[in-house]
């Protein structure tokens, strides 16, 4: 899948998205596999970046199709698997970005303090767009660590009957539910 159609799916060009494009590109290329059509492919991702999103544009890995499964430990760090044997590879992100000017590096400390006058929001973009090229030029060693394993992965996704919780009078899902005398209750009402 070409870059642009990633960047069309995300909504912008970033560098979280470039590195994302990279390691499922990478996915594809050691797993020798087509974009997944169901749950034959499963990604584990360590984080809830941009990255994910290419992920899913790429691999076809969803949380609709339940081969999308996410560890919120904010580690760049992903894990693709073939079903059903669990043939895999752990991709961790080792690289590290050019150093930036002290000049650059006031910028963006303006930015994430608040100040998106143009010419911080300039050289923001300026310095995100230096990021993507870098990333997408560079070599797969200077970007990753790979290993391959074997992962235990959970089985495929469920469909459960839908229930109506008796406080809320919202959907959820029958395993989701909290057992009650006068009938199901969501979690949030349980809580």
């Amino acid at each position: 899948m070409e870059f642009s159609k990633v960047v069309d799916f995300h909504g912008h060009v970033c560098p979280g998205l470039a590195m994302g494009y990279r390691v499922a590109e990478l996915a594809v290329r050691e797993l020798v596999f087509e974009r997944a059509g169901d749950e034959e492919l499963v990604a584990i991702v360590e984080n809830n970046s941009c990255a994910v999103d290419a992920i899913q544009a790429v691999c076809g890995c969803t949380f609709g199709k339940g081969n999308l499964i996410f560890r919120d430990f904010g580690k760049q760090v992903y894990t693709f698997a073939r079903r059903p044997q669990g043939e895999g590879i752990r991709i961790k992100v080792q690289w590290t970005p050019p150093t930036e000017t002290q000049e650059r590096q006031a910028f963006w400390k303006r930015y994430m303090a608040g100040d998106h006058s143009s010419e911080v929001v300039k050289d923001v973009k300026e310095a995100k767009a230096a990021k993507v090229e870098a990333i997408l030029a560079a070599d797969d060693q200077d970007l990753f660590a790979i290993e391959k394993l074997t992962v235990e992965l959970p089985g495929k996704a469920k469909i459960y009957p839908t229930l109506t919780c008796v406080k809320c009078g919202e959907k959820v899902m029958e395993p989701k539910t909290v057992v009650h005398q006068d009938g199901p209750i969501c979690q949030t009402c349980h809580s």
